[in-house]
């Protein structure tokens, strides 16, 4: 992997049914179904509107063998229909019902963290070393028959990790850590491999960002270390709906993809599944343009950790910078908060009250010292040694690095690095340009744009400028919404939502809406949302309150981890859960 220069991580091949995954083959789209498995003729109708989107394939929840007898069904229906799209059953707390569903679809995705540890139950427990080795054989024990099971009828395996569900075996020795999401892993992946089964793919999931990609990269970088290059599933879990579903998918998702990893990918939305396959595809298409481009000669900076980036440490001016919290700079000035924190002018940028800093030129600082708070505009084939000797004796400059680079992302990555190995500290705006009629399209491609520097700890504040038709207005809400997705500003209430599955115990899209419509003001909670139990009380970890199903019609309610209100009807559960934030003091009445 080369950090400035694209291209894709080189995986092993895995068959799908009649498709290919990994190796050189294109990145391939999927989705999955949120309707009933037993609905046999709903889930047919869906799985053929998804297809027809787009999807490589397809997944479909499988809680109970009941289940696998509608799955069966649900193939054959579909095959008789002309449509010969791989099915995948998605598989959780039943390692049975993964042993029944392997002959009859074409890939069975299982979760390392309850496939046969029991739910996660957030209690402190402790394993003697001879305890823990028990219990990795009681997973021998239960997934090679299944393993057995695939081989025989050319099965496909997804192992998939998410940071909701590891277990309180994993959690004793790593806690709630990417590694031990990488552990969960690489426990399944020894076993695979004793048995000489390499039909594999692998997913390791979070709705943080920053776990999600820093769990990547490490992921890699372990099974790398032992021989293994299989192919990667790359996701956003609860990544919401909307604008927030989309920022949140392409920053996480996007980060991975800049870096050549990915073979396949989900956006996983809190909509009608289908709206994720062209979201899906503008993204893996947007990032495959800068294959084939010039060439870019950078150099990693001696104290940059991968795979846990620290923010790099500028010189703070005027609130830009420093221990400041990075700025959004606007184009115009909004009518509707959260305004820009200043505004980009023909002179220079300008704060809220109309203090400048104006705009200098590299000629015009020769043997200049000192030069009060100001910006320069740089590119990363400008930084030579006398841009650096510049920049060094006029630390109150803030750069604005501009990029035209086919490969935008690796050029301006490495003018951070040089900046780092020359020791230059001087505040930097990450600007990127676009042309952009289509909001949704100027979304995903800024969020994939400045995710991979903002998730290495570049960057003091970001400008987005744009020669279209999106208002200034959805430029800046924008700008603020990347911040809050890369996890370093807070600007709006999070909503932690699940894309829906067929455990999913109430209508999700409207159910968002009436949770979202009583706590939208709330500007600095998180909220889960959450259909089921397999991920809720763990993606939740990282939100202040929780809305879960419980059961058909009925509701339990989380303070963090904890269940304080379970099986309220569902017509009870907003008012239930604006109660619960007043009674901890969160709540303030809408303005």
């Amino acid at each position: 992997m080369n950090l400035f220069n694209y291209t894709r991580r080189k995986s092993s091949e895995v068959k799908i049914g009649n498709i290919t995954l990994g190796g050189d083959n294109p990145i391939l789209i999927q989705s999955m179904a949120n309707t009933s498995t037993n609905d046999i003729d709903g889930s047919v109708e869906q799985a053929i509107r998804i297809i027809n989107k787009g999807a490589d394939y397809l997944r479909f929840t499988t809680q109970g063998l009941r289940e696998v007898d509608s799955l069966k069904e649900i193939h054959a229906k579909l095959r008789e229909k002309g449509y010969t799209t791989p099915l995948v059953a998605d598989v959780h707390f039943n390692a049975s019902v993964a042993l029944a569903v392997a002959s009859v679809v074409e890939k069975v995705r299982i979760n390392p963290g309850n496939f046969v540890d029991v739910a996660r139950t957030f209690k402190k427990l402790e394993f003697t070393d001879e305890e823990y080795a028990q219990e990795v054989e009681k997973i021998r024990e239960k997934l090679v028959p299944f393993l057995d099971i695939c081989k025989a009828n050319n099965t496909a395996v997804r192992l998939g990790v998410n940071h909701g569900s590891l277990s309180d075996r994993i959690m004793s020795r790593y806690g709630d850590t990417p590694e031990g999401m990488v552990e969960s892993c690489m426990e399944f992946l020894r076993i695979c491999i004793g048995e000489n089964f390499h039909n594999l793919a692998i997913s390791i999931k979070a709705s943080n960002t920053v776990v999600m990609v820093r769990t990547v990269r490490l992921m890699v970088a372990r099974m790398e270390e032992e021989g293994m290059a299989f192919p990667l599933h790359l996701g956003v879990t609860e990544a919401g709906n909307a604008e927030d579903g989309r920022v949140k998918s392409a920053l996480g998702i996007g980060a991975l993809l800049a870096d050549g990893y990915g073979d396949t990918i989900r956006v996983s939305l809190s909509e009608a599944p289908e709206n994720e396959i062209p979201v899906a595809r503008k993204l893996v298409d947007y990032i495959a343009e800068r294959n084939g481009h010039v060439a870019i000669d950078g150099t990693v900076a001696p104290d940059f950790n991968y795979f846990a980036p620290a923010r790099r440490k500028s010189i703070g001016v005027k609130g830009i910078g420093g221990s400041n919290t990075p700025v959004v700079i606007g184009l115009g000035d909004s009518e509707i908060a959260p305004f820009p924190d200043f505004l980009i002018t023909s002179n220079g940028v300008a704060d809220r009250n109309g203090s400048a800093f104006p705009f200098i030129q590299v000629l015009d600082m020769e043997g200049v010292e000192n030069v009060g708070p100001s910006v320069m505009c740089l590119t990363y084939p400008e930084l030579n040694v006398d841009v650096i000797e510049i920049l060094r004796n006029n630390p109150a400059v803030v750069i604005l690095l501009m990029t035209s680079h086919k490969n935008g992302v690796g050029e301006q990555r490495a003018f951070f690095h040089k900046l780092m190995i020359n020791e230059v500290a001087n505040a930097v705006i990450i600007n990127r340009d676009y042309q952009e009629n289509d909001v949704e399209d100027l979304m995903l491609k800024a969020a994939a744009d400045f995710g991979p520097l903002l998730q290495d700890g570049f960057g003091d504040g970001i400008l987005i400028t744009n020669n279209g038709t999106v208002s200034d207005q959805q430029v800046n809400n924008l700008m603020f919404g990347i911040l809050q997705a890369a996890r370093l500003r807070m600007s709006k209430t999070e909503f932690i939502s699940c894309p829906g599955c067929g455990r999913t115990l109430f209508d999700l899209e409207s159910t968002i809406a009436k949770v979202k419509d009583a706590t939208s003001h709330l500007k600095n909670l998180k909220i889960g949302i959450m259909g089921c139990i397999v991920n809720g009380p763990g993606e939740m970890a990282d939100a202040d309150y929780g809305y879960v199903g419980a059961g058909r019609g009925k509701i339990s309610l989380y303070k963090q981890k904890e269940c304080v209100e379970k099986n309220i009807p569902e017509e009870e559960a907003v008012e239930k859960l604006i109660a619960l934030i007043k009674q901890h003091g969160d709540w303030k009445e809408k303005v």
